[in-house]
């Protein structure tokens, strides 16, 4: 099928916005002309239990309604529409159409170029189907695409930020999973307090319950403002765009930019590479490291949000969770709003006008680098009973995190040492530390300035013997 001979481009008074809804239109027909047998049952068997379900819905429980794939015109972008005359997109087009080899194939949907229409059986470049099913773009045009989006983001003064959902902006539960101590919550909505009744969703169709984080809201609308934002979770993909509902109900923040588990190129692993941003612009909110090992260096660590109890039994806490004793993180005080203060600051220093460097050449990780090292600047460290005597001092995750926030770490004492970390006051550092009039902290001392971007009290992470921690 060739996508040019019928196309309305040929008038010289068509837009290429009109020209790409009519190339999506064509790719939309073209690949969902002969759907899978499997999708048409499923499609056939959704649509029958929404007739059967029928009924009243409590405006506490979210409709069950059948979640679809959203999509983006990406095809604006790849043509260039926006900075193209109508002749001038049918110069390339007709060119891509009479000439095949000139065509670069800069991506295919179901088979076929996107701008020429070729039918392709090549498999290469990477999958982009959270954006179009089926979409697949060769590298030269993510490269292409990244380097215009940057610089289009940029002018607008913004950057972008990728945003993990589970224990990061919101904890679920399964309902078999709740726990005595949480029966209230699946009680009369009425019956809820008020901060419950706004953040807590009750999602029968999913067999689950969904707690958004305190401050979510606020922080969404306050960082759109600073950057163009991602979803990216290792959930399922049906499971995604209903968490994006819950926290983007006006589709303002995400648009199509929710990017599930079927998604990765890397089994087990998250990568930029399916994110169209600049890694150098590029910034990450998630409480798990291991998941972004090529993409450390872009990476702020959240806590972990343990609303629910099954949440704090799948990470080993055997204390009460929050819901258990409820109560909840702080809307001021909490990760959320703490995390923001960081994005605000890394943003003005990232766009201040003094940089010597341009725009395009900065890089938000390099930023990232020094306002992290400003948290505990000043202080000179050494480990006691923390770690295996044989093990390695600079090779344990301690030893690397307050390096990291700008510490000096040492293997011995010396008059220079301002703390001592400790697992037991009675080791021969410990009580030196207290003789000299040093600072004797807990492990946890490090752990929370890390968290809260700021120095802690050291008299809030005292040492106590091992046997009553």
């Amino acid at each position: 099928m060739s996508l040019t001979a019928d196309s309305p481009v040929h008038s010289p008074s068509t837009s290429g916005e009109d020209f790409a809804a009519f190339l999506d239109a064509e790719l939309d027909s073209a690949s969902d002309a002969s759907p899978h047998p499997e999708e048409a049952e499923e499609e056939v068997v959704e649509e029958e239990e929404a007739e059967n379900k029928g009924g009243d819905t409590d405006d506490y429980d979210l409709d069950s309604e059948k979640i679809k794939r959203r999509k983006v015109e990406i095809l604006e972008s790849s043509l260039d529409v926006e900075a193209m005359t109508s002749q001038e997109v049918e110069i390339q087009t007709s060119g891509a159409s009479s000439d095949k080899d000139v065509c670069s194939h800069p991506g295919v949907i179901g088979g076929l170029c996107i701008r020429c229409g070729q039918k392709m059986d090549d498999e290469s470049g990477v999958a982009f189907s959270y954006i179009h099913k089926n979409l697949r773009l060769a590298n030269d045009e993510i490269a292409r695409l990244r380097d215009k989006d940057l610089k289009n983001l940029l002018r607008k003064k913004k950057l972008y930020l990728v945003l993990d959902l589970d224990h990061t902006l919101l904890n679920s539960s399964r309902f078999l999973d709740l726990t005595v101590d949480e029966g209230y919550l699946k009680g009369s909505r009425d019956d809820l307090s008020d901060a419950l009744k706004n953040s807590l969703y009750k999602l029968d169709y999913m067999h689950m319950m969904t707690k958004l984080r305190p401050f979510v809201h606020s922080f969404l609308k306050e960082a759109s403002d600073l950057f163009e934002m991602y979803i990216y979770t290792m959930g399922e993909r049906a499971y995604a765009l209903q968490m994006a509902k819950l926290l983007d109900p006006e589709d303002v923040y995400f648009n199509s930019r929710v990017i599930a588990q079927g998604d990765c190129t890397q089994r087990h692993q998250k990568g930029l590479d399916i994110v169209l941003g600049q890694e150098s612009a590029v910034l990450i909110l998630d409480d798990t490291e291991a998941v972004w090992g090529k993409h450390k260096e872009n990476l702020i660590l959240m806590e972990r949000y343990h609303f629910f109890a099954s949440s704090c039994r799948q990470f080993g806490f055997g204390s009460k969770s929050l819901s258990e004793r409820k109560t909840d993180e702080s809307e001021s005080e909490g990760a959320l709003a703490t995390v923001l203060r960081v994005l605000q600051q890394i943003h003005s220093t990232f766009f201040d006008t003094e940089h010597s460097a341009s725009l395009v050449d900065r890089d938000v990780r390099q930023v990232l680098i020094t306002v992290r090292k400003e948290v505990l600047k000043g202080c000179k460290v050494v480990f006691t009973r923390v770690f295996p005597t044989q093990f390695q001092g600079e090779n344990h995750h301690l030893w690397k995190m307050a390096e990291r926030l700008g510490a000096i770490c040492s293997s011995e004492v010396d008059p220079s040492v301002t703390h001592v970390v400790s697992l037991d006051p009675g080791t021969e550092k410990s009580i030196w530390a207290v003789q000299e009039g040093k600072y004797l902290v807990h492990p946890r001392w490090i752990e929370a300035a890390n968290y809260l971007w700021k120095k802690q009290p050291e008299e809030s992470y005292p040492v106590s013997n091992p046997k009553n921690q």
